[in-house]
C-alpha cells in the first residue's frame, strides 16, 4: 500500500510538472495534437486495454515513464465520456518479477467468472521478461491477468500468474480477449508468430487452444501484432471481422494493419476472401483495435505512428498519439465485405461552419485560402465532386511547405504526398508520396480530411479507403487551392473549424 501511495505521489508531481506542456499546448507547443490523446509527458505506443464502462473511456496504453524512446513497457491510463476530452490518469500497471507489461486487453467480467466480483474490470496482458530472452529460450512472453474492483484506478495482479505459459516461441503475445456468447465462454485471439492462435475459457484463468490461423493468407513481410476479433451485421447478416498488424510489411512501409472477413463458431476463423486489405494505407494507423463493452457499436483506435521512425520523430517532451476514434461498419460488394471507418460521432458537436457552397463549376482551380488561414492547424474539410476525375487538394504554408491529397484518375487511387511537408531529415523514408487503391466504384469522389497539428486523416468514399500521415510542418498551413486538369463540378464543399472550447458540454 505504501508503494502504491508513492507511485500516486509521483505520477501527480510528474503531471504537475509537465501542465507547462500542456498549457503551452494550447499556446502552440510544437507538434503537440490538440484533439487525439498524447501523453502528458515521454514514450507511448498501442493503445490497449480499451474498455467501456458506466459512460466512460479507458484506454491504456504502452507506455515508458523513464523517456522518450520505447524503453520498460507499463501501461498508461487516460479516460474520456467523449473520446475528444481526455484525463490521464495514474499508471495502471507496472512492471513485476515477471517482467515488463506488453500489449493487452480488458474485460468486464459481470457474471464474475473470474471470482475477483460481479463487474470487475479484467485485463489481459503480456508479460515479457527481458532476463528470459537474453537467455534465448523462447519462453519469455506469456500471459497474465489483472483485476480492478474500483473501475480502473487500482489494480491487482492475479497471484496465480501466468494463466496461459508460453509453449516454446519467440512471439507470443497481445491478448484480444471477447465473451463469446453462443459457447458462454471467453476467446482470446493472441498473436503468435507471424499467425494468429485462439484460446478459450470458462474464468479468464485456464486456457484452452482451439485453433491457428494465417498460415497462408494475409501479408506475411514482419510478426503478427495486436489482433482483434469482433462481429458486425451486414445486411442482416453476422460477419466476423479479424484485425491483425503487422511490422514491417504496411502497403507504404513500414507498420500497418490488415484485416480478414469470415465467420467464427468459437473454435475456427474461416476467412470467406483471401483479397488483401487494409485498415488505414497511411503510414501511421498501427496497432489499432476496438473498445470492448460498447455493444454492437464498434469504435477503433490506433496508434498514430510507424516503428520505422516512431523512435526519432522530432517531438521534445513526449513521443507518440493515438488516431481519431472511429466507428466502423462493413460493406458489401459482391462477395466481398470491406470495413469502412468514419470519425465517431462525438466529432459532431465540435463542428463549427466556416464556409460552405454547393453545386460550383471551379475550373481548374478553386482558392479557399482566405477561410484555413485563421484555423490554426485544427480543421475539418469535406469536399465531394460529382465525377471521378484527377484533383488535388494543396495546403501549403509561409514556409513554402506543401502538404498535396488527392485522387489520380489514371492508377485509380488515392494519395497523400508529405515529400515536402516540414522537417524529414530525422529519416530518409520519410519523405514520400503513400497511396492507397480506389475501393469505391462510385461515378463521384468523396473526401473528409481532418487536421490536428501534425496529422493528417483520409477518409475517402465515406471512409471504404482510410489514409492516415503524420508531418512536422514548421507553420500551420494557410494557403488552401483545388487543383483540376479541366473543369469540374464540386456537388459541395465544406470547411469546419474544430471548436475544442465545446468539448466536454
Amino acid at each position: 500500500m505504501k508503494n502504491k501511495f508513492i507511485r500516486t505521489a509521483i505520477f501527480l508531481l510528474c503531471s504537475l510538472f509537465s501542465i507547462g506542456a500542456n498549457a503551452q499546448s494550447a499556446g502552440g507547443e510544437k507538434y503537440r495534437p490538440a484533439f487525439h490523446f498524447s501523453p502528458k509527458a515521454h514514450w507511448m505506443n498501442d493503445p490497449n486495454g480499451m474498455v467501456y464502462y458506466n459512460g466512460v473511456y479507458h484506454l491504456f496504453f504502452q507506455y515508458h515513464p523513464g523517456g522518450t524512446t520505447w524503453g520498460p513497457m507499463h501501461w498508461g491510463h487516460a479516460t474520456s465520456r467523449d473520446l475528444f476530452t481526455w484525463e490521464e490518469k495514474p499508471i495502471a500497471l507496472y512492471p513485476d518479477s515477471l517482467g515488463t507489461i506488453f500489449s493487452g486487453s480488458a474485460v468486464i467480467d459481470k457474471d464474475n467468472t473470474a471470482g475477483f466480483g460481479k463487474n470487475a474490470m479484467v485485463a489481459i496482458f503480456t508479460h515479457h521478461n527481458q532476463k528470459i530472452e537474453e537467455a534465448k529460450t523462447g519462453l519469455h512472453q506469456y500471459q497474465s491477468i489483472a483485476y480492478s474492483k474500483d473501475e480502473g484506478e487500482t489494480w491487482t495482479k492475479y497471484k496465480g500468474n501466468p494463466v496461459l505459459p508460453n509453449p516454446g516461441i519467440t512471439d507470443f503475445r497481445d491478448p484480444k480477449v471477447m465473451w463469446f456468447e453462443q459457447g458462454k465462454k471467453w476467446i482470446m485471439t493472441l498473436a503468435t508468430k507471424d499467425r494468429i492462435t485462439f484460446y478459450s475459457s470458462p474464468d479468464l484463468k485456464a486456457w484452452k487452444r482451439e485453433s491457428d490461423f494465417g498460415a497462408s493468407l494475409g501479408a506475411h513481410g514482419g510478426v503478427w501484432e495486436c489482433p482483434d476479433l469482433f462481429s458486425l451485421k451486414s445486411n442482416g447478416k453476422t460477419v466476423w471481422v479479424l484485425l491483425v498488424s503487422i511490422n514491417p510489411g504496411g502497403p507504404n512501409g513500414g507498420s500497418a494493419t490488415q484485416y480478414f472477413t469470415g465467420s467464427f463458431d468459437g473454435n475456427k476463423f474461416v476467412p470467406n476472401s483471401t483479397q488483401q486489405k487494409w485498415v488505414d494505407y497511411g503510414a501511421d494507423d498501427y496497432a489499432g483495435v476496438t473498445w470492448s463493452n460498447t455493444g454492437d457499436r464498434k469504435i477503433f483506435l490506433g496508434w498514430m505512428n510507424n516503428w520505422q521512425y516512431a523512435n526519432q520523430v522530432p517531438t521534445k517532451t513526449w513521443r507518440g498519439a493515438t488516431t481519431i476514434a472511429r466507428e466502423l461498419s462493413l460493406e458489401s460488394a459482391g462477395n466481398e465485405y470491406y470495413l469502412r471507418s468514419m470519425p465517431v460521432r462525438e466529432i459532431s458537436p465540435l463542428l463549427k461552419s466556416v464556409y460552405k457552397v454547393t453545386n460550383v463549376s471551379i475550373g481548374k482551380e478553386l482558392d479557399l485560402s482566405s477561410h484555413i488561414k485563421p484555423l490554426n492547424g485544427k480543421f475539418k474539410i469535406d469536399l465531394s465532386l460529382a465525377k471521378s476525375e484527377k484533383v488535388d487538394i494543396v495546403f501549403e504554408n509561409r514556409d513554402g511547405e506543401q502538404l498535396i491529397i488527392g485522387y489520380d484518375e489514371k492508377n485509380n487511387n488515392f494519395f497523400i504526398d508529405r515529400t515536402r511537408s516540414g522537417d524529414t531529415s530525422f529519416e530518409k523514408g520519410f519523405a514520400k508520396k503513400h497511396i492507397a487503391q480506389r475501393i469505391s466504384k462510385s461515378k463521384n469522389l468523396k473526401f473528409s480530411i481532418i487536421f490536428d497539428e501534425a496529422s493528417v486523416e483520409l477518409f475517402s468514399d465515406n471512409g471504404l479507403t482510410v489514409m492516415t500521415d503524420i508531418f512536422f510542418s514548421h507553420s500551420f498551413w494557410d494557403t488552401l487551392k483545388i487543383r483540376t486538369s479541366s473543369d469540374i463540378k464540386l456537388s459541395d464543399i465544406s470547411v469546419w473549424t474544430i471548436d475544442l472550447k465545446k468539448r466536454g458540454r
